[in-house]
């Protein structure tokens, strides 16, 4: 199992090394693309990955290129990989629906980052490193596991560098207390997630919209500098402080609601979202909310705390299949909250249905037959009752 670990540098004038060597990937990175687009031109094909490395090379002997020997020659190498495997995403890509736009030129000031495998860097005594020449010491949080596979070096839009450690580790099985209790949510634009064993409703801080009056600010301010000036510079740090700090705060929101959860239940199902069509129809508020985010989250922390997450079809009709009869709702609208099915003439709230809908639907999946006869005897379980 890989596990990664990140950790902040501490604040220094020889970070300038790192930042020096990131702007000299970002230059290696844009002669690779430019060599992919020109032999593409000439020949009708595209250069593979040793072809690119072994040029990149013969370039590196050069006067005019000799201080590209100043990065790692395993970072030079994975440069060549990241481009071949966003070539092989856009071409894989070309014959389905998702449609992948291929590697291009990148600024200096949007690259971010290189990787380092085996060699180019060292780990000494506390929280200290040597990547090259140069000795750094870092936020040691915690410590490291594992086997360390690549060392990532990145950087922020702030200037703050951050060191990934991707680690190889042992598979463990944690222990737990089993409470017992399983549950289905369902996602919401009202409401982040509504829990299908009748507990309150989880609402969304939306942080954005919280903080949008300071972010329309920072703009006006960015637009009225010179840019290229100090100013210009200022305002955009501010820009960029007031966006981290969102982020944080929904980041930090979703592990508190991740951490609650697994702790709470056994069984966790969720249903799987079309999260870009989404973002089509209702924009920001999609994205304010990070529903791709918070399910990555509860992956990592319900693998850590025991307990287990399953996902539900996108396509199975959890809001409009009445949990009570079976009877499916077809032309049940998006604006209608509250609906009365024809069957059983239940009543329904539209979210608490489609939750309760999940946890049947999940637990009558195969390899959960513990979960199952907890519900046996609700008749959406059955799969005549909800085929369409």
């Amino acid at each position: 199992m890989k596990k990664t670990f990140k950790f902040k540098l501490y604040c220094s004038k020889r970070n300038n090394y790192l930042h020096n060597q990131i702007d000299i990937a970002a230059e290696i990175y844009n002669r690779c693309i430019a060599l992919h687009k020109r032999y593409y031109r000439l020949y009708g094909k595209s250069l593979n990955v040793y072809q690119l490395q072994k040029h990149i090379a013969k370039l590196k002997r050069l006067d005019k290129y000799g201080h590209w020997n100043q990065l790692g020659s395993q970072a030079i190498q994975d440069i060549a990989t990241r481009i071949q495997r966003g070539y092989r995403l856009f071409f894989v890509s070309l014959k389905s629906d998702r449609k992948v736009a291929p590697p291009t030129f990148k600024k200096r000031t949007k690259y971010k980052s290189f990787t380092l495998k085996q060699a180019g860097y060292k780990l000494l005594d506390s929280n200290k490193i040597k990547i090259g020449k140069h000795t750094f010491k870092f936020h040691k949080s915690r410590d490291i596991e594992g086997n360390i596979k690549t060392l990532t070096v990145k950087r922020d839009v702030l200037g703050d560098i951050y060191l990934y450690f991707c680690c190889e580790v042992e598979d463990v099985i944690v222990p737990r207390l089993m409470t017992g209790k399983n549950a289905g949510f369902d996602f919401g634009l009202k409401t982040f997630l509504q829990p299908s064993d009748g507990s309150e409703p989880i609402e969304s801080p939306l942080f954005f919209k919280q903080g949008i009056k300071t972010i329309k600010k920072a703009n006006r301010s960015l637009s009225k500098k010179k840019k290229g000036s100090n100013h210009y510079k200022m305002a955009r740090l501010h820009l960029a402080r007031v966006h981290k700090r969102i982020a944080n705060q929904r980041r930090d929101f979703h592990f508190q609601l991740a951490n609650q959860l697994a702790r709470t239940y056994d069984h966790i199902f969720f249903e799987s979202l079309n999260i870009k069509g989404m973002q089509k129809m209702w924009g920001r508020k999609v994205s304010d909310l990070g529903f791709s985010d918070f399910v990555h989250i509860q992956e990592h922390v319900c693998q850590k705390c025991g307990s287990v997450i399953s996902f539900v079809n996108r396509l199975f009709p959890s809001s409009r299949l009445c949990h009570v009869c079976g009877c499916i709702k077809t032309d049940l609208e998006l604006k209608d909250r509250i609906w009365t099915c024809s069957g059983c003439q239940t009543k329904h709230n539209r979210d608490e249905n489609a939750a309760i809908n999940i946890l049947g639907e999940g637990a009558s999946s195969p390899g959960l037959e513990d979960v199952r006869p907890a519900y046996a005897g609700c008749p959406c379980l059955t799969p005549e009752s909800h085929a369409l």
